[in-house]
């Protein structure tokens, strides 16, 4: 079962943005830490941003300074700000409710050259 809905994905050229979405399947709990990870073809899953409760931020060095990771509580939503994508950022993204450790299905990103 789904527990949380990423959206946002999709197909760019290099220097590109994308900003994905996070939230709870059916908007039926509070989502606090919340980590985006990724992973590509034949790759293990990396982390790649996290945001605790006191919206303290953490960025893997990757992508630090291209991606910014931030809430709407009133959306109850968690968005990931990518900018300057690379081809090396292709790859599914996961959303991680880091309490429950909940995860949603995945928004494909791809970055074309």
């Amino acid at each position: 079962q789904v527990q949380l809905v990423e959206s946002g994905g999709g197909l760019v050229q290099a220097g590109g943005s994308l900003r994905l979405s996070c939230a709870p399947a059916g908007n039926n709990f509070k989502i606090y830490s919340v980590a985006w990870y990724r992973q590509a073809p034949e790759k293990q899953r990396e982390l790649v941003a996290s945001i605790a409760n006191d919206d303290t931020t953490f960025y893997a060095d990757s992508i630090k300074g291209r991606f910014t990771i931030s809430r709407d509580r009133a959306k109850n939503t968690v968005y990931l700000q990518m900018n300057g994508l690379q081809p090396g950022d292709t790859a599914v993204y996961y959303c991680n409710d880091v309490w429950r450790e909940y995860w949603g299905q995945g928004t494909q990103v791809t970055i074309s050259s």
